[in-house]
């Protein structure tokens, strides 16, 4: 892939995982962004939540990392909250996209809170993702049995499904 003006949009991130099997369908490259003012109690990834810390990496160097692995189907966005951030994570999906990969992203906020802060950099990011893994991690709903999320009021939705019927689409339903 060619370099664009975009690669060097930096991203603030706790870590990548280069090859998981556990934050979507497939093998996927997962970027974990840092900050989450959510602070969920029994938070899978208490590490990334505060503002500070991680590190600045780039979207053309997380990029080179996709094309790295041959065998990747997706991209995802994890956290800490990557809509701390939307801005900068969107020429990543949209590069992702230009590889055929999928984009998933986890967040703390609903659907429905993320479209009623009307932010233009929000709106885009949803507009790029396939699937979104939206609400807070609830301890008391914990559930170890549950695709792709940790308790039960978490939902898997299947974002281009949605656009496509104006109809919430979600990818599990309750198991």
């Amino acid at each position: 892939m060619s370099a664009s003006s975009t690669d060097s949009t930096e991203i603030h991130i706790s870590g990548i995982a280069r090859d998981s099997i556990v934050d979507g369908e497939g093998i996927r490259l997962t970027v974990f962004t840092q900050g989450c003012p959510r602070r969920c109690p029994g938070c899978h990834n208490p590490d990334t939540q505060p503002l500070v810390g991680g590190r600045m990496t780039t979207v053309g160097a997380v990029l080179a990392e996709l094309d790295e692995n041959p065998l990747l189907t997706g991209l995802t966005l994890s956290g800490g909250e990557p809509f701390l951030q939307p801005a900068a994570l969107l020429p990543l999906a949209r590069g992702a996209h230009a590889r055929g990969l999928d984009v998933w992203s986890y967040t703390g906020y609903t659907l429905e809170e993320l479209r009623a802060q009307e932010n233009p950099a929000v709106d885009a990011l949803l507009d790029e993702l396939d699937v979104l893994v939206d609400g807070d991690y609830r301890e008391e709903e914990r559930d170890l049995t549950l695709h792709f999320r940790g308790s039960r009021n978490q939902r898997v939705i299947d974002l281009a499904a949605t656009r496509a019927t104006g109809t919430l689409r979600l990818l599990y339903k309750d198991e």
